[in-house]
């Protein structure tokens, strides 16, 4: 259900600067250099040919009239010429003293004689400079013809072949013009394409914004819709429903721990309370009753205190507060612990295998408290007289101890909650033995200080085995054997 709210979307930015404004800027910034290149491409070809089409016809036009040359001596009347070099566009016949003494076509400007004199077969390109058109020259030497100009006959010192060329330039100009029309209309309907494309295309991300303005109002169960389609925004929204997920799954451990806190410190405070209240009621006069509630009252502070300790503990760990690291023989810590225990518990057997040193570099205090954690925990757990086992075993780059006991075990349901903080399989045999709940999870959070890993395997009625991998000073880079793993859960 969605709710009233302030719509971070609200504030919205300026077009430009949304995603959609950017892709569609970027896409017709890059549709219109490809058009205007394509058609700057396409003006230059069609000009560069029409040239090269106008300077050919005028070369053959030009070799036509050397190959009549050389049968001479010729008499050529004007319409013959003009057949001669058709389909030019203009003639002009230089006579014996060097003066133009006809002309065939429109347009050609009686300075071409000039403009030709001295290039002789040479195709002359002239662009618009007065007194001529744009227009292309071909003067031909003709010593010996005699051309028939207006009933007139004019011996030819040489003709000069014109072609104009001011169409071409029209036609290129027309090209242009149409290209330029075409891109602007191409341009148009791109951009409404793709002005559509996108808003469907994006559709998704509006529905993403949309459902993370309700998620930050207060709708914690609402995630982002994923439709199995493997797109990018499907990603995208897979991705930020597991942060969303994360983010509730750690703000219900604070709660939780907030309550399992207070709940642990109510229990040893109400104790304290209630002799406090019997001694203020009188009902302590005998000094057998008097020592026997200090004794309860000292019992719970230190219970208390143990309580804070932990706490306090697990806060450093959690902060990443450095350790005190320095190289710790675990073979001869194993040994020690292992000896400490059975003075604790003198009805137990605890086997300990450790043939060989086995060095890491880290905080022997915190390493030494795991240890008395994991042994502490077979003994509370298990029966007496149950078997204990302690192994210490060094690889090339990790160390592994195992401490396994032949107890009831863990059901597998409770396995992925062990290292839980407060969780207890039996809470109240837990507190009768004076657990707080925490000893595993200190366990966890020691060994991650220390690079390493934590594992725990049991079944009822086979016992249960933790396994701690710490790795050495050359494998603290490198990450543990696949045979060890942080799920509690894994088989």
């Amino acid at each position: 259900m969605r709710t009233v709210r302030t719509r971070v979307s609200a504030l919205r930015p300026r077009r430009l600067t949304t995603i959609r404004g950017r892709l569609l800027i970027g896409v017709l910034v890059l549709l219109a250099a490809g058009l205007v290149g394509n058609s700057i491409a396409g003006a230059v070809t069609l000009r560069t040919y029409l040239h090269h089409r106008a300077e050919a016809t005028l070369r053959e036009s030009g070799d036509r009239v050397h190959r009549v040359l050389e049968e001479r001596p010729q008499t050529v009347n004007g319409r013959q010429l003009a057949t001669l070099v058709e389909p030019l566009l203009g003639i002009t016949v230089i006579d014996a003293d060097g003066k133009v003494a006809g002309q065939v076509g429109a347009g050609i400007p009686e300075a071409i004689d000039g403009l030709t004199a001295g290039r002789p077969d040479q195709v002359l390109t002239l662009d618009g400079e007065k007194p001529a058109p744009d227009l292309l020259a071909l003067r031909i030497p003709t010593a010996g013809l005699t051309i028939t100009i207006s009933h007139q006959a004019v011996e030819a010192s040489a003709v000069i072949l014109t072609m104009r060329t001011d169409i071409d330039r029209v036609t290129v100009a027309d090209f242009i013009s149409g290209q330029a029309t075409s891109v602007g209309i191409t341009l148009v309907l791109a951009f409404a394409v793709a002005l559509l494309i996108l808003r469907i295309g994006l559709r998704p991300l509006r529905r993403m914004a949309d459902t993370a303005d309700d998620i930050a109002s207060g709708a914690r169960d609402e995630r982002l819709p994923v439709h199995g389609a493997h797109t990018e925004t499907d990603r995208l929204a897979v991705a930020v429903n597991n942060a969303f997920d994360a983010q509730a799954r750690a703000e219900t451990q604070i709660r939780d721990f907030a309550a399992d806190a207070s709940h642990e410190l109510r229990t040893p405070l109400a104790t304290i309370s209630g002799w406090l209240d019997l001694y203020n009621q009188g009902g302590l006069s005998a000094p057998a009753d008097l020592d026997r509630a200090l004794e309860r009252v000292d019992g719970e502070v230190g219970r208390m205190r143990l309580l804070v300790e932990e706490l306090s503990l697990l806060a450093r760990l959690d902060a990443g507060r450095p350790l005190n690291s320095r190289p710790v023989d675990l073979r001869r810590l194993a040994s020690a612990v292992v000896q400490d225990a059975q003075v604790v518990a003198p009805d137990r057997v605890i086997d300990l295998y450790a043939p060989v040193p086995a060095s890491v570099h880290g905080d022997q205090p915190r390493l030494q408290q795991v240890l008395n954690n994991l042994l502490g925990n077979a003994i509370q757990h298990t029966p007496s007289g149950t078997t204990i086992g302690v192994t210490v075993e060094p690889t090339a780059t990790h160390v592994r101890i195992r401490v396994t006991d032949h107890g009831p075990g863990i059901p597998a349901g409770d396995l992925a909650r062990v290292f839980d903080r407060f969780w207890r399989a039996d809470a109240g045999r837990g507190r009768a033995h004076g657990g707080s709940g925490l000893g595993l999870a200190i366990v966890q959070a020691i060994v991650h200080a220390h690079h390493g890993t934590v594992h725990v395997s049991s079944a009822p009625g086979t016992g249960t085995t933790v396994t701690v991998t710490l790795p050495t000073q050359s494998g603290r880079d490198e990450p543990p054997t696949p045979s060890t793993t942080d799920r509690p859960d894994a088989p």
